[in-house]
């Protein structure tokens, strides 16, 4: 647990506005400090963006605030908690001056450490019940930041969030029934590269910003002045933005007092209600969002009403990820999307009543309904953002072929045989056979659109159709065994939380992994040698029994897919990422990790590292390039090497690998080997490993020779044909031969 406060002692903190750019993100972070009930900040953004930065350097801006001594709740002794568990606190009470504090919950975090639990030593040696505080209070009257929320426990981030909308924590568990204050400005931070948070928890969430590093140069020579400044000399870089850091605190401390009064008209709850109706969102909880920051925003203008502009701040910082109800939706928000919803909505709500007909406003004059006009500071436009493509990233070539001229796909590519390899000559149906031979339906291929170049050593082609991956879906499958606990909700696996099955003789000094009645029994027959002679239970640590639970754990499904020119590429690619999309999909509510590598040419390619993240694998598995000669052999030693490396990384997370090839092998492990071999050795090495996997053979057309079934014996696995392969039946399939294994 990491828990720091703002004070000045210790080492200085970057000033909140000495952080270039990133104007949107200080602007989200001010509205939630002027009105907590806003419903905290998510920042979304790639690594290396001062997300941390700026949250630490908020802290410093929040006012102090008087406490009651020795309270570990932070009663106000202006009003206490009537509820407190220190109180209670009589109106008055003696107290001091505290700055906000900042406390931070690291990934790792358990639930007793969160909201706190019963003091296990003190019941036990003192036979009294006495509860030992969390983080949420901790948190009270401050900011509790959340680095990597993404990667955080789902019944953590939900704790959390009941608690920061709830403005209370409660405790229900190991005997004990506490409520608590739990007033707090949340914070959460993450990279969508690392997983998504579901839909459910990211509306939870009041305001989500975007941030990514500028592409404009003299702004990243800015960025990178300041922060050699402050190193070189933190003191002085401090006192230098002293001026503005005091003027920034005194405008949020006079919109914290101005936001209760300021006036929310009739006519602007009816616009926030068009526009979230315009944008079809679930549920009530944006339009509220949107009407506590629209005036949270009206108060940091200084403004008495909320106006037109401070409904738009509101709605672009609090619609974009409640736009999301299904992981392939990209999250974000069109600003002309946007304004074309506000300006509907103006239309629909017609010419603005006078309340007064005597009073008759200048006509020239700027009314609170008219245009925004252009806004500085921290409310405007982000400098660090720059228009989509900018950087060169995220264009989509057009149908017509890629106009860059990178040495991609063009017209003589699509005029290749299916199945070659253009770069050794090779024909890629090594298998001798005609590539256009009845049954096999690679031919068709070669009316798909190109997508970069890779050398032109193989043909891209589109694989499969969106719409349908789109809808693909599998079935819950489980891995076999018993697994250590990868937070996850799939295979069955040892946890921290789930359904008890038995004490173990392993000590404990959590009250949460208290096994009671086996602690009972361990102690029950030591009491007359312990001098017991009077009610209650003498007990030792010794007598502790650690209460074993049993849950559900997530697990890394490799997809292994040979990509070369011998393969009935459009039929399998279809298959494959219908499959891998559909365990997507699935992964993101289950907590699993899906991978792809894909073996074509000479070399084995990782197309899709491991990821919980659903936008990644869409943009990966969209497009495969597929011809070239079969090294089958390195594909299966590239998956290993890449489970290999997630067994150091994640020990607890078991693989499952789903390879999907003819069996054919054209390209040996190393120089005068025989590739079929090879292969079959290579395979040897998963089930070494203890590597559960299922082989779909993908053989097509009417020479069949029958190589994926001594392949699937070498690994120890099963063998399926590609007809059982189906985005539908993917899952199934590999829960019902993993179980007829078992079996």
């Amino acid at each position: 647990m990491s828990t720091s406060t703002a004070p000045a002692a210790g080492p200085p903190r970057f000033p909140f506005s000495a952080v270039v750019g990133h104007d949107d993100l200080r602007l989200a972070l001010l509205l939630n400090a002027v009105h907590p009930g806003v419903g905290g900040v998510l920042v979304r953004g790639e690594k290396g963006t001062a997300k941390s930065t700026a949250v630490r350097a908020l802290a410093a801006l929040l006012p102090s605030h008087e406490v009651v001594d020795a309270c570990r709740f932070a009663c106000d002794p202006a009003a206490p908690d009537p509820s407190c568990p220190d109180g209670p606190h009589p109106a008055g009470a003696a107290g001091g001056r505290r700055p906000a504090r900042l406390v931070e919950l690291p990934v790792g975090a358990t639930e007793d450490r969160l909201v706190g639990s019963l003091d296990l030593e003190k019941a036990l040696s003192e036979g009294r019940r006495a509860y030992q505080p969390g983080l949420l209070a901790d948190a009270h009257r401050g900011v509790l930041y959340v680095d990597e929320v993404n990667l955080l426990h789902d019944h953590l981030v939900d704790l959390l969030l009941d608690a920061a909308a709830m403005g209370r924590a409660h405790v229900e568990r190991d005997g004990v029934s506490v409520s608590h204050a739990a007033r707090f400005l949340l914070v959460g931070t993450m990279n969508p590269e690392e997983g998504e948070l579901r839909p459910q928890l990211l509306d939870r969430f009041g305001l989500t910003v975007e941030v990514r590093a500028s592409r404009d140069v003299d702004t990243r020579v800015e960025v990178t002045r300041r922060r050699m400044a402050f190193e070189d000399d933190p003191a002085g870089f401090v006192a230098r933005f002293a001026p503005d850091e005091t003027a920034t605190a005194a405008r949020l401390r006079a919109a914290q007092a101005h936001v209760s009064s300021v006036a929310v008209s009739d006519r602007e709850l009816r616009r926030i209600a068009f526009v979230c109706a315009r944008f079809d969102v679930d549920g009530m909880r944006a339009d509220l969002v949107i009407t506590r920051a629209a005036a949270a925003h009206a108060a940091w203008e200084g403004r008495d009403a909320v106006t037109a502009d401070d409904v738009r701040v509101a709605a672009r910082l609090a619609l974009p990820h409640r736009r999301r109800r299904d992981p392939f939706d990209e999250p974000g928000l069109d600003p002309a999307e946007l304004d074309r919803a506000l300006a509907d909505a103006e239309d629909h709500l017609g010419p603005e009543d006078d309340p007064d007909p005597d009073d008759d406003p200048d006509p020239g004059g700027p009314g609170p309904d008219d245009p925004a006009e252009p806004q500085d500071g921290p409310d405007g436009p982000d400098a660090g953002e720059e228009p989509e493509g900018a950087d060169g990233t995220g264009d989509t070539p057009p149908a017509g072929g890629d106009p860059r001229g990178d040495g991609g796909t063009g017209a003589g590519e699509r005029a290749e045989a299916p199945g070659s390899d253009g770069a050794d000559g090779t024909d890629g149906g090594d298998d001798g056979t005609d590539p256009a031979a009845p049954g096999d339906d690679r031919a068709p291929e070669t009316a798909e659109a190109p997508t970069g170049g890779d050398g032109g050593d193989g043909r891209a082609v589109v694989v499969g159709d969106a719409a349908r991956l789109h809808r693909a879906t599998v079935r819950k499958f489980t891995v076999p065994g018993l697994g250590a606990g990868a937070p996850g909700r799939r295979s069955r696996a040892r946890t921290d939380a789930g359904r008890i099955v038995r004490p173990s003789g392993a000590g404990t000094t959590r009250a949460a992994d208290l096994h009671l009645p086996a602690t009972v029994l361990a102690a029950a027959p030591h009491q007359a040698g312990r001098g017991r002679r009077g009610p209650g239970l003498l007990v030792h640590r010794d007598d502790l029994r650690r209460a074993e639970r049993e849950g559900r754990e997530g697990n890394l499904v490799l997809f292994v897919v040979d990509a070369s020119g011998s393969m009935a590429a459009r039929k399998r690619m279809t298959a494959v990422s219908g499959a891998v999309l559909g365990l997507l999909r699935d992964a993101y509510q289950r907590r699993d990790k899906v991978g792809l590598v894909t073996f074509r040419a000479r070399e084995a390619e990782l197309a899709l590292p491991p990821t919980s993240s659903v936008p990644t694998a869409q943009q990966r598995l969209s497009r495969l390039r597929t011809g070239g000669r079969t090294p089958l052999a390195g594909g299966l030693l590239k998956a290993r090497a890449v489970l290999d490396a997630e067994r150091r990384r994640d020990p607890r997370r078991r693989p499952l690998v789903v390879l999907l090839t003819d069996g054919r092998a054209t390209v040996a492990a190393r120089d005068g080997g025989d590739p079929v071999a090879d292969s079959r050795r290579a395979a040897g090495l998963l089930a070494a490993d203890g590597v559960h996997t299922v082989v779909v053979d993908c053989e097509a057309g009417h020479v069949r020779l029958g190589l994926a079934a001594p392949l699937a014996a070498a690994a120890g696995g099963e063998l399926v044909t590609l007809d059982e392969l189906t985005a539908d039946s993917v899952g199934d399939l590999v829960r019902e031969t993993r179980s007829a294994r078992a079996a």
